[in-house]
């Protein structure tokens, strides 16, 4: 008989639901949600399978305890069959813990392991300024395409190389191991890698369980380049994480930490050049003040300037003689010029003398007590003559001591 794809469904709702209407089963949480409603959703597994459940809030309120992601946990309820989709889930009225899950207790053993071995203790230097990065992810994953977005953003000068790699499932551990072997197998060559990056986005502790693996962690432990892991949200922490030589809290975050900022750079690139120039201008001062210096030097030490010294003293020493002279000079015609003053004194007393005595002469020739009667002196423009030098027609003056009189010359 032929059944439709909706009676399958139907019929399978009618028999499960009515079969397994009380069960429990042990398992580990998984993908745990606490939804705004109070409503709980999350997957029971073991390490070969697991089944949705859900968990309403009227029950959630009732338990005595928090349940946590990776705790193991025995359930009871009932199965219901979603018809629509063929999905089947366990509608959980109760929960007890069971102490941690498998999952959790293998990832504690592994860690004690490799920790016991020392692989979380050697840390190989990432550079700072890496060329070329291998990242080894999913090529269709959002991880991707957030790093390559905060490389280019950041230092678009490196190169990034995108290997696609398995990170979910059975074959993502030899997957992953396989092609760390491969990027660190180019070190030291043209086409090497600064660094090795493996990581993906965030998701259950199944989904990151590759990461988990030995075979993993032998890989990145053996590496010669840097590796960086950077799986998941921070949160989460895997055992690639522990032996990597950097852990990156998200593949976004794991470019932020490689790549420096370019934006920084250029504003301390301006410092730089800032600081470069004030350092050249200011030596710069400095050798023109030695240079002046040294040339000040020179001048002073050279035979031109010798030549100019001397003949700056000997002009001095001209400029001293003239003034020298000059003042010798000045005082000899001084006392010359008293000379002068008293010999011309002399010569005027002389004269002063003559002239006294001539009036004195002329003042006797008046004098009443030696003019005789009768007598009287010839006086020619002022001047006392001789009668035989006055010429005919000529007009003088006849004086005796009472009276004058002109006459003219016959």
């Amino acid at each position: 008989m032929i059944v439709s794809v909706s009676a399958l469904n139907a019929q399978l709702k009618a028999l499960v639901e009515s079969t397994f209407v009380q069960v429990q089963v042990q398992g580990e949480i998984s993908n745990l949600t606490l939804h705004t409603s109070g409503h709980m959703y999350f997957s029971l597994k073991d390490a070969d399978s697991q089944v949705r459940c859900v968990m309403f809030r009227g029950n959630v309120s009732a338990l005595k305890f928090e349940p946590k992601e990776g705790m193991s946990v025995v359930v009871s309820g009932a199965v219901s069959v979603y018809a629509p989709r063929g999905e089947y889930q366990i509608q959980c009225r109760g929960m007890i813990p069971e102490g941690i899950g498998e999952l959790t207790l293998r990832f504690q053993q592994l860690r004690q392991k490799l920790q016991d071995k020392g692989y979380f203790h050697s840390k190989k230097p990432l550079p700072a300024y890496p060329k070329r990065i291998a990242v080894l992810t999913s090529l269709s994953g959002a991880a991707l395409q957030d790093m390559l977005k905060v490389a280019r953003k950041r230092w678009n000068l490196t190169k990034i190389v995108a290997i696609n790699t398995l990170v979910q499932g059975k074959e993502a551990k030899d997957s992953i191991a396989r092609n760390i072997a491969y990027a660190d197998g180019l070190f030291g060559t043209p086409q090497g890698f600064d660094v090795i990056v493996i990581g993906r986005g965030g998701g259950s502790i199944e989904d990151l369980w590759a990461f988990n693996e030995e075979v993993v962690a032998e890989a990145i432990h053996r590496a010669r380049t840097p590796i960086v892991s950077a799986v998941g949200h921070e949160v989460d922490t895997v055992i690639s994480d522990l032996v990597a030589d950097l852990r990156a809290p998200t593949p976004s975050a794991a470019m932020e930490m490689i790549l420096p900022d370019s934006q920084e750079w250029l504003m301390r690139l301006d410092d730089m050049r800032a600081v470069c120039e004030g350092a050249f201008v200011a030596m710069r001062a400095r050798k023109q003040e030695i240079l002046e210096h040294l040339y000040e030097l020179i001048q002073t030490r050279s035979v031109r300037a010798r030549i100019k010294a001397r003949s700056e003293q000997l002009e001095l020493l001209r400029h001293s003689l003239h003034n020298a002279m000059s003042l010798i000079l000045q005082d000899k015609e001084l006392r010359l010029s008293v000379l002068r003053d008293a010999l011309t004194f002399g010569a005027f007393v002389d004269n002063k003398q003559k002239l006294i005595q001539s009036l004195q002469y002329a003042l006797n020739a008046l004098n009443p007590k030696h003019t005789k009667k009768g007598v009287a002196q010839v006086l020619k423009d002022g001047a006392v003559v001789e009668l035989e030098s006055v010429r005919s027609g000529e007009v003088v003056e006849l004086v005796d001591t009472t009276a004058s009189r002109r006459a003219e010359i016959l």
